[in-house]
Formats: C-alpha cells, sequence, structure tokens
C-alpha cells in the first residue's frame, strides 16, 4: 500500500503542499506536558499530541520520536489527531482547520489547507474536532459540518452541512453503525444520522434528528453505540432510543474504542469497559502526578494517559496505582516570553505583559532551564509565589546565580536552580507602586535587568519616581536613581519601561512607553537624563521596545513603529541636536526605510557586528553590520517558526547558536557565527582531516576562535596561493569560497578558479592585523 501511495504522490505532487525537513540547522525545545490528543499507532507505538508538537513512543522499546516544526509541521494549535495502520501515517488536525500527514518512513509533512482557505466558513468554525475512519475515507467533525477526505488520493471529497435547512452546526464526532453514519452534534443540534451508502449525503434532507440536546461523543463499540452528552451522562442507543447507563461525576472529555474495550476519559478519572460495559478497570488521579487528564487509550497490558502536566502517564491495566511519565525532554510550556543565554545553556520564563505593559491577568507559570542538553524545570509552586516572571539577568562573575524579574512581586534570586529569595518592598530596595486611593495596594513591577562590567545589578521598575536600582550581590547594598527630571510623576507619567542597555562609559540605556529612548548617567551624583522620542528627533513613535549596543558603539533601536540608530551615543547629553536616524536601502531600484514600520521586539548583535532582529508579526531578519543586506528573513512559512510573532532572541556566541523564542514555541538556528577571540592561541580547524565522505562545499571546513582583525591564506604544501579573506571585508554569506564570520572562518574547499582542491596537506595561515601575531595550522584534505 504504502508503495502505491509513494507512486500515486509523485502523480499530484504540484496539487500537494508538502512542508521541508529543516533538522540540519535547526532544533525545536517544545513542551510536551500539555496533551491534547493522543492516538494508537502502528509497529506497537502511541501518538501524542502536545499543544502544536507531537512525539511517538515505541511501546516495546520505550523509544521517543518527536515531531515538530522543525519536521515540517505548521506550529499552530493542534486539536487532534488520527493513525491509520492501512495507509502507515498520521493525520493531524489544527483548531485554525488545517490538516496535516506525516507518513511512516518519509521526512515529508503533507499539508491540506482546503478547510483553512475556504471564504464560505468562518475562521471561528474551521476547528478539527474528531476524525472518523471508515474504508478508505475520514469523515472530518469540524464546527460547521463534517467533510470527507479520501485517503486513496490524498484528496477532499463532499461536505455536509447537516443543520435544519442545511446549515452549519458543531460536530463533535462521527462513528459508523449498523450502515449508517452518526453524527453527535452540539448547540442543540442532537444526534442525527444518514446511511454511509447513499450518494446524496450532501443533501441534508438525507440526515434524521435521533435525538435533540447537546452530544459531545459517540463511538461504536462492535454491535453496541454509546453517545455522550454534556449533562455527564453516557447513553446506549438501541434502535435510535437512548437509554442512560452512567452518570459520571466530571464530564467526559474523550471516548473511544480501543481493543474490544470502551474508554472513557474524565479530568480526573479513565474508565476502561468489556463488551457488556463492566468496568474492567478505573484510573483516578494519583498524588505524585496531580494533573488533569485528558483522553487515554490502552494496549494489553497498560493504558496510556494524556494530562495537563505530566504528558503521557503509563500505568498498568489491571492494577493501575503504579505511573511513569512520558515525554521528551523540554521547557514548561510553548510560551516563551523572555530567554537568556548563558555559556551553553539557557533560561526561559513565560510571564507576560502586553504592549501598554498590563501584566492582567496575572499568570503563575515558573520558569526553565537548559543545562548541558538538559531541562530543568520550575513550576510555580518553586518560585516563592513570584508571578509574571519576566526578564532574566545571569551574574557573569557566577554562573549559577541568577536574578529573574517578576512584573508585580518583584525580583527572584536563583542559585544552584533553586530559587532562593524573593527581593520586595520589605526586604530590599525596590518599591511598590502607589495606587491612588488605595495605599495597601502592593505591586512591584520589575522588568529588564542587567549586569555591569563592576558585577553591579541593575534593574528597571516600572510606574514609580525612582525606577533605576542597582544591587551589588556581594554586599547586598541597592540604589535608587530618579527620573523625576524627565518624568515628573511616574505612576501616571509613563505606562513603563522594557530594555535595559548598559554602555561602556556607565550609561544606561533604557526602552519606554512614552519617552522613547532613555539616556541615564549618574555622572558622580550630578545626574545626566534625556530622552529621544520626539518626531523632529526622527523618532517615528513614542513607544521604544527593543534596543543594543553593537561593536561599533552605535546604538540600535526598536520602536512600535520601525528601526533607527543612534549612530555617536558620545555627544548625547551635550548635543541638543541629537537625531537617530532611520536605514536607507535600495529595493528594485527604489530607495525604501528598512523595517519600515515594523513593531520591533528584540534586536541582538552577534560576533560578526550583524543584527538578528525580531518583529512582532513578521517573523526574524538577520543583518549585515550596517543593515544594507539581508542575509536571512525567517518566517513560518519557510523555516521551522511555529510563530511569526518573535517575543525574544539570544545568541550563544560561543557556538553560534541563536535561540529564538516566539508566542508558539521556542527554536534554535545554528548559525554557526561566534564571537571572536583576543589572540590566536587557541584557533583550529575542523574537521581535520577532511575525509572523503565529508560534504567539504556544502558542510565546509571551520577555523575557529580566531581573533577579531585577522586575515586568512590558505596555500597547498608548495606554497600555492589556495584562497584568502581578511575579516570586515570577506565576511559570511557574501559567496566567497574562504568567509569569516566573528571568530570562525569557513572555507567550502574550493581555490580561486572556484574547482574543489585535490587531495593533500594545506597550510592555514592566520596573521593578526593589529597585534601581528601570527598562527600556522596544518589541514589535510582526502578526496
Amino acid at each position: 500500500m504504502y508503495k502505491k501511495l509513494v507512486v500515486f504522490l509523485i502523480c499530484v505532487f504540484p496539487i500537494l503542499n508538502f512542508s521541508q525537513d529543516f533538522s540540519t540547522l535547526w532544533k525545536g525545545h517544545f513542551s510536551y506536558n500539555e496533551i491534547k490528543d493522543i492516538t494508537e499507532g502502528g509497529n506497537s507505538k502511541i501518538y501524542a499530541a502536545s499543544n502544536n508538537a507531537i512525539f511517538s513512543l515505541d511501546t516495546q522499546t520505550n523509544e521517543i520520536e518527536e515531531i515538530t516544526t522543525v519536521n515540517g509541521l505548521s506550529g499552530d494549535a493542534i486539536s487532534t489527531i488520527y493513525y491509520s495502520e492501512v495507509y502507515e501515517l498520521l493525520v493531524i488536525g489544527y483548531e485554525n482547520g488545517l490538516i496535516e500527514i506525516a507518513f511512516d518512513n518519509d521526512d515529508n509533512i503533507l499539508t491540506v489547507v482546503d478547510i483553512v482557505d475556504k471564504p464560505t466558513i468562518p475562521p471561528t468554525d474551521k476547528r478539527i474536532n474528531h476524525f472518523n475512519a471508515y474504508q478508505n475515507f475520514i469523515y472530518i467533525s469540524t464546527n460547521y459540518g463534517i467533510s470527507v477526505f479520501d485517503l486513496d488520493k490524498l484528496e477532499f471529497g463532499d461536505t455536509y452541512f447537516i443543520g435544519n435547512g442545511g446549515a452549519q452546526i458543531q460536530v463533535s464526532e462521527t462513528t459508523i453503525f449498523n450502515n449508517n453514519i452518526y453524527a453527535a452534534c452540539l448547540g442543540g443540534n442532537g444526534i442525527r444520522k444518514a446511511e454511509i451508502s447513499n450518494p446524496n449525503l450532501i443533501d441534508f434532507q438525507n440526515w434524521q434528528l435521533v435525538n435533540s440536546g447537546n452530544w459531545t461523543a459517540i463511538e461504536t463499540q462492535e454491535d453496541k453505540l454509546y453517545a455522550i452528552n454534556t449533562n455527564r451522562r453516557i447513553y446506549q442507543i438501541i434502535n435510535d432510543v437512548i437509554s442512560e447507563v452512567f452518570l459520571y461525576t466530571n464530564a467526559p472529555l474523550d471516548l473511544r474504542f480501543v481493543r474490544d474495550n470502551l474508554i472513557v476519559t474524565t479530568q480526573n478519572n479513565v474508565f476502561l469497559y468489556d463488551a457488556n460495559f463492566n468496568l474492567v478497570s478505573q484510573v483516578d488521579i494519583d498524588s505524585s502526578f496531580s494533573s488533569l487528564y485528558t483522553a487515554a487509550t490502552a494496549d494489553l497490558d497498560n493504558i496510556y494517559i494524556g494530562t495537563k502536566d505530566f504528558g503521557i502517564l503509563k500505568t498498568p491495566l489491571l492494577s493501575p496505582v503504579v505511573f511513569e511519565e512520558i515525554h521528551p525532554d523540554g521547557p514548561l510550556l510553548n510560551i516563551p516570553f523572555s530567554i537568556e543565554v548563558e555559556p551553553n545553556g539557557l533560561w526561559v520564563t513565560f510571564g507576560e505583559y502586553d504592549l501598554y505593559y498590563n501584566p492582567y491577568p496575572l499568570n503563575s507559570r515558573g520558569f526553565s532551564h537548559l543545562k548541558e542538553d538538559e531541562w530543568i524545570n520550575n513550576p510555580y509552586s518553586e518560585v516563592l509565589t513570584a508571578k509574571c516572571l519576566n526578564e532574566i539577568a545571569v551574574n557573569p562573575f557566577n554562573n549559577n546565580q541568577v536574578f529573574i524579574s517578576s512584573f508585580f512581586n518583584g525580583l527572584l534570586e536563583v542559585n544552584e536552580d533553586v530559587p532562593t529569595i524573593l527581593y520586595n518592598e520589605t526586604n530590599s530596595g525596590l518599591e511598590s507602586l502607589v495606587l491612588p486611593g488605595n495605599a495597601n495596594y502592593i505591586d512591584l513591577r520589575v522588568g529588564a535587568s542587567e549586569f555591569d562590567k563592576n558585577g553591579l545589578l541593575w534593574t528597571i521598575t516600572s510606574l514609580i519616581d525612582r525606577p533605576l536600582k542597582s544591587y551589588n550581590p556581594s554586599t547586598n547594598k541597592w540604589m535608587s536613581y530618579s527620573f523625576t527630571d524627565l518624568i515628573s510623576n511616574g505612576f501616571s507619567g509613563n505606562q513603563g519601561f522594557s530594555n535595559l542597555v548598559i554602555g561602556g562609559d556607565g550609561t544606561k540605556w533604557v526602552t519606554s512607553f512614552q519617552f522613547g529612548l532613555i539616556g541615564y548617567n549618574e555622572n558622580g551624583g550630578n545626574q545626566l537624563i534625556r530622552s529621544l522620542y520626539k518626531e523632529d528627533e526622527n523618532m517615528p513613535t513614542t513607544i521604544a521596545t527593543a534596543l543594543a549596543l553593537d561593536q561599533r558603539n552605535q546604538l540600535w533601536i526598536g520602536t512600535f513603529r520601525g528601526l533607527r540608530v543612534l549612530y555617536n551615543i558620545s555627544n548625547f547629553f551635550t548635543d541638543d541636536n541629537v537625531r537617530a536616524e532611520e536605514i536607507i536601502i535600495e529595493e528594485d531600484g527604489i530607495a525604501k526605510e528598512l523595517l519600515f514600520q515594523q513593531n520591533i521586539t528584540d534586536i541582538e548583535v552577534d560576533g560578526s557586528n550583524n543584527k538578528w532582529i525580531g518583529t512582532s508579526d513578521s517573523g526574524l531578519f538577520y543583518f549585515s553590520s550596517d543593515g544594507q543586506k539581508t542575509i536571512f528573513h525567517f518566517t513560518k512559512d519557510n523555516s521551522p517558526l511555529p510563530s511569526n510573532s518573535i517575543n525574544d532572541v539570544s545568541l550563544d556566541n560561543t557556538n553560534g547558536t541563536v535561540y529564538i523564542a516566539t508566542s508558539k514555541g521556542l527554536v534554535s538556528f545554528q548559525s554557526g557565527g561566534s564571537s571572536s577571540f583576543e589572540d590566536l592561541e587557541s584557533a583550529y580547524a575542523y574537521p581535520n582531516p577532511v575525509r572523503p565522505n565529508f560534504n567539504i562545499v556544502d558542510e565546509k571546513v571551520k577555523i575557529k576562535d580566531i581573533s577579531e582583525n585577522v586575515n586568512i591564506k590558505i596555500t597547498d604544501i608548495e606554497g600555492n596561493l589556495v584562497a584568502e579573506a581578511q575579516s570586515r571585508t570577506n565576511q559570511r554569506y557574501n559567496g566567497y569560497n574562504l568567509e569569516i564570520d566573528g571568530g570562525t572562518a569557513y572555507w567550502n574547499g574550493k581555490n580561486f578558479a572556484n574547482n574543489v582542491v585535490a587531495s593533500g596537506v594545506y597550510l592555514i595561515m592566520l596573521s593578526d592585523l593589529d597585534t601581528y601575531e601570527t598562527k600556522v595550522l596544518k589541514l589535510m584534505v582526502v578526496r
């Protein structure tokens, strides 16, 4: 069957949309704690869907495999899944009506957009509720009716609008029983049926009402038919007459027939019944895994339960008292808000506030830490009641000490991954906002934080007169700095602050809601403070959202409506005519403003002084150092980004990994670039030797740990020049055979004639153009 399917796919390829596998350079860091649906697969497999990623469990070997946006999934919210053993494929349904098909032993994902693109169906009604397979068809229950998909042809058939007068109604689930298709419907539309062999099911008049009311599920168990009503009761339907069988304490969430057993899942229990509705097994919530259940399936020996917090719980079918937690390693949630790299690691928070710095409704979400390729998760129960956790600052002199800002409770100190102190108005220099008319209200909105070169931690708090604070972890001393010379009333004069960047001269650069860019310097007690937000200062809006100080001491400013650069920051406090500048690029012969009117969420500078810029709805950009060249533009459509809404970006300059926090999950991209070194002592080349099975043209030889301003010459053993590059000239992504990206150079193995070199020994001669230090590396190439 699978071979026939492949042949057919080749024939219809022009009308199908296959997603690309990006697993070479990209990696997904998704959470699998909350399970939306679960299904049996072929070859002793169980598939489980989280919010927007899937994993499979081999029940014989316990091997786990992930299917994510890196493999081609859309990244949208999954609502249901179904595995077809006959066709050896997994069908994935989404809340927006999208359907994707993942084939066994194939890297491609087929995307089916017929429902998504249907203009006659409101977007809120396109949700995929359930898949029911019968013969070669899948009957798709949606919020508008039933659609039919042919698994043989991989194409849609008819759509049935089965409401009164052909109205679109919400169908929860369908099943086939006694040559009829039964549909459980909500919205008071009852249970409806029609003859499955009727060629004109598109005519609503061929559907008849069996019972009124609201029905969430319907399922066939061999020669019996069961349905579940919103009144928490399960009924057996005999000759189209309903008969109550059982009343559950909680509303059933899932009903399915698996291996001769009927399985009912509620938020607190799983019930497994035999053919006579005798209770074979009942699984209750275990105190060690206090979570709500979502769905369940079973094999001959075990029950597999989807949960809200622990992925899948596996327990013996006949004695469900011992539980095993099963899911891939990952962070707590798929809604990363702020991320911060540490050497070979990453911190993630999930708290949030909106554009207007409003944290309500308050969230309680904990944080995650990627350490040595393993996730350490601290749920809310362990973070000392700190809500709305956002910005992260890692102590550069003690990487085991981390400070996480709370946009309601203050500042959380974490040592060795254990939350230890919550700093607030009672034990620190932090201050609560003062709510007029309610002096007892406590609200400490601590946002951006940053360590300076002396080891002082600087934080910024919104809605108070003295928002800038410094804290010395060594002496426990706090200092406060007022902004009243600029903002007369901290509570009503400015909505809030976000980014904080510290310059080499100690100036603190802050982004704000109503005053754009703010610069502050203590200046030996004679403080200097100034803002840049007016139209005559060439700022497109008062709302500044992102900041980065690059290697040329130029300040890049992201705003709600575009990008600006402050090319000279040394005269910021003295020049009355300071202006921010837009970047003008040429596109198709027309001068345009770079990122015109874009809402910029983050700016990061890499080892080559290139810029990674995230946006709220246009994905992630990677620009050359001056912004004139777009090296990459990653979106949901051309990359594994699960969303075009970028919340934060953080760079690991030791290995060139770019971590990207989106509104729907965390991914990373191996850019290859790294920070330069002070000297050439540690420089090396790899792979060395270059063996015949290494694709030197595409994967390239890396020359690592080079200094900032270096000349590289590659010669053969006889001294003939093969390739040459120089920092700031032969930068990466310019198409040269030898390119430099920060602390790493890349050689594609080609000479000046653009031919791949022959086998032999090659000399890599490094020369630092500032210090005149030199180093020679030997590289063996075997072809």
